[in-house]
């Protein structure tokens, strides 16, 4: 386990390295350094802005050398976002090191986690907000697949995709909340009793009756929380979800809302005064 002494260590080196580089004209801090709010397990956040009449890739390439040389890297991994590049590096440590490399006129904040080091930057651009509708899309889909999983007694696969729904509610919950809806980093600061109900929606065992249960749980939490983004997507979901057409072969996993429930629901939370 890297400390954090070795982790100002590497970023103190990696900031002098990016300042001595004359392809990149711009850095900054991103992510809980940025805010000063680091603890013993964040990782390191750094966003390169490439010259314009460099190769991104090529810069990036130098420094993946100097990771593996320098830094003891045992392997990284790509994201993109857009045209820029997070390259991703995990340290022999453990350490985690997200290098961005960003297109020169692409450099500038995508949210509050921005500390320019040197350079310049373009002006801020406010996050990608959440897609409520596509966020309830995704979680249906997964629900079909946990009852269907369930029903053929395959249970792993039945797990798997109800953590799938749980995610889309703890995202939808989240962004309702104006908590961070990315990976679930908002989720430990839902209210208490959303928390014990997103709780609630973990299989305890792989035995089919709770699962089920889970199903039943956090299939009721999604039709809530698409009631608060429109009431009358909700209204249309709620048939699919209690819905047992299909193979009469075998018992099948079912949840049957009526519309008062989802009205309920959507009165609980707010009504129409929610913040989509």
């Amino acid at each position: 386990m890297f400390t954090v002494a070795e982790r100002v260590r590497v970023r103190e080196s990696l900031v002098e390295a990016a300042r001595a580089d004359p392809l990149v004209t711009a850095a900054a801090l991103t992510g809980s350094a940025a805010r000063d709010a680091e603890d013993a397990w964040s990782d390191i956040d750094l966003a390169l802005r490439i010259d314009g009449a460099a190769d991104p890739m090529e810069v990036a390439a130098a420094w993946t050398a100097r990771m593996y040389a320098d830094h003891d890297a045992v392997h990284h991994l790509d994201v993109w976002a857009g045209a820029t590049l997070f390259r991703v590096f995990l340290l022999r440590s453990s350490l985690q090191v997200d290098i961005a490399f960003w297109a020169d006129g692409d450099f500038g904040a995508k949210g509050p986690s921005w500390r320019l080091l040197f350079g310049t930057a373009g002006p801020p651009v406010d996050p990608r907000p959440a897609d409520p509708e596509s966020l309830v899309g995704t979680g249906w889909l997964y629900a079909l697949h946990a009852r269907a999983s369930i029903a053929r007694g395959r249970v792993i696969q039945a797990a798997y995709m109800l953590d799938g729904v749980r995610d889309q509610v703890v995202s939808l919950a989240c962004a309702r909340l104006d908590l961070p809806f990315v990976q679930a980093r908002g989720a430990d600061d839902l209210p208490a009793e959303l928390r014990a109900a997103v709780a609630d929606t973990m299989p305890r065992s792989i035995e089919r009756p709770e699962l089920e249960r889970a199903f039943a749980v956090v299939a009721r939490l999604l039709l809530d929380e698409a009631a608060h983004v429109d009431e009358l997507l909700a209204e249309r979901l709620a048939e699919p979800a209690g819905s047992s057409q299909g193979s009469n072969d075998g018992p099948r996993p079912t949840l049957r809302l009526t519309r008062g429930d989802l009205l309920a629901a959507y009165w609980r939370r707010g009504g129409s005064g929610g913040r989509w």
